[in-house]
């Protein structure tokens, strides 16, 4: 993939750093990493608006809730947001629900090709997963994502919206509408579905998105940092269900 050559150069998949990639946008170096190959300056646009439209600075949300607490206990902020990155793996809101979307997607793709309707793929991958990731949102189920509009309009602009995972994510959003299901796409389809149209495999996807929360999380561990410590998220004592011995008074013993 490549080397250090300290006091000489650095060698990054077959091209020195300093010399050919050092004008590199950030992000399309990331992909060049990750996929060994470039991208143009329409898809870098999209891919980026991927990544700024899903940074939310709200301390709520699980991952960002992580940062919060370590800056409230005042950990280091590289800890803080390291942690936070790792629980964005979360299976139901986090980067599993995206290879598995980008998944599905492509083994959805390649069964319409085959000739089965796709309306039998998906009842399959009903039956078999109990759900499809991309798809339904807990927090606001009756509501469309509003990222999707934001990011669907730049590719729109950009020429990139009409590929067919794109196409064939909306056409799954019509059958679960349709059927008793009554899901939305989500962002998490939406998005996997534009970078497999750019050629991303699901894998490439997974590791492309791995920073896509961070910019929500500074914000959230510099506010915890700036109030008293441990005033993150408190907790009345009367706020505590618990069941167990009663309180007990310490009787001071006779030395």
């Amino acid at each position: 993939m490549g080397g250090c050559f300290p006091g000489e150069r650095a060698v990054f998949r077959g091209h020195d750093l300093h010399a050919e990639l050092r004008d590199a946008d950030w992000l399309d170096l990331y992909l060049f990493g990750i996929c060994g190959r470039r991208h143009s300056a329409a898809q870098i646009r999209v891919l980026h608006a991927i990544w700024v439209n899903t940074s939310y600075p709200d301390p709520r949300l699980w991952n960002n809730r992580v940062a919060a607490l370590a800056g409230s206990a005042r950990s280091t902020g590289i800890l803080a947001i390291s942690a936070a990155l790792a629980t964005s793996e979360a299976a139901i809101y986090g980067r599993q629900i995206d290879i598995a979307i980008a998944d599905f997607l492509v083994r959805a793709r390649a069964a319409v090709k085959a000739g089965r309707p796709l309306t039998e793929v998906v009842a399959e991958e009903l039956r078999v997963s109990r759900g499809i990731g991309g798809y339904g949102r807990p927090v606001a189920k009756s509501a469309a994502d509003e990222r999707n509009a934001v990011v669907l309009a730049l590719a729109e602009r950009e020429g990139l919206a009409g590929g067919e995972h794109v196409k064939l994510a909306f056409a799954i959003e019509e059958i679960l509408l349709a059927g008793r299901w009554r899901m939305r796409m989500n962002y998490a389809a939406l998005a996997a579905a534009l970078a497999l149209d750019m050629g991303l495999a699901p894998r490439e996807y997974y590791l492309y998105l791995f920073p896509a929360f961070l910019a929500g999380m500074p914000p959230c561990y510099v506010e915890a940092c700036e109030r008293p410590e441990q005033a993150t998220f408190p907790l009345r004592c009367q706020a505590l269900i618990y069941h167990g011995p009663a309180r007990r008074a310490w009787a001071k013993h006779a030395e």
